[in-house]
């Protein structure tokens, strides 16, 4: 345990904030988990809303710098070429 002042509030901060970025984090794999059943269901259009808020919070995740953006970009991605594919597979 730190004995300065200043080390014991940097360690309750970043404690705190682990545990927002760890809810963000929870929240997506949430979503993302919905966003495949919804696929595997063959229900393209609650696959698609997902998509667009899966979307918005990675984004906001990347800007908040709890994910990369890089990794974020891709994520999305990921997931928007395989609503693609499943579309087209059923076209």
């Amino acid at each position: 345990m730190a004995n300065i002042k200043s080390a014991v509030k940097r360690i309750r901060v970043s404690e705190r904030k682990a545990a927002v970025n760890k809810i963000r984090k929870s929240e997506i794999k949430t979503y993302i988990k919905r966003f495949d059943i919804a696929l595997e269901n063959n229900n393209t259009d609650e696959a698609r809303e997902l998509l667009k808020t899966i979307d918005k919070k990675l984004k906001k995740a990347a800007l908040k710098n709890t994910v990369h953006k890089n990794a974020a970009s891709r994520k999305v991605s990921k997931l928007t070429k395989r609503l693609n594919d499943k579309v087209n597979e059923a076209v």
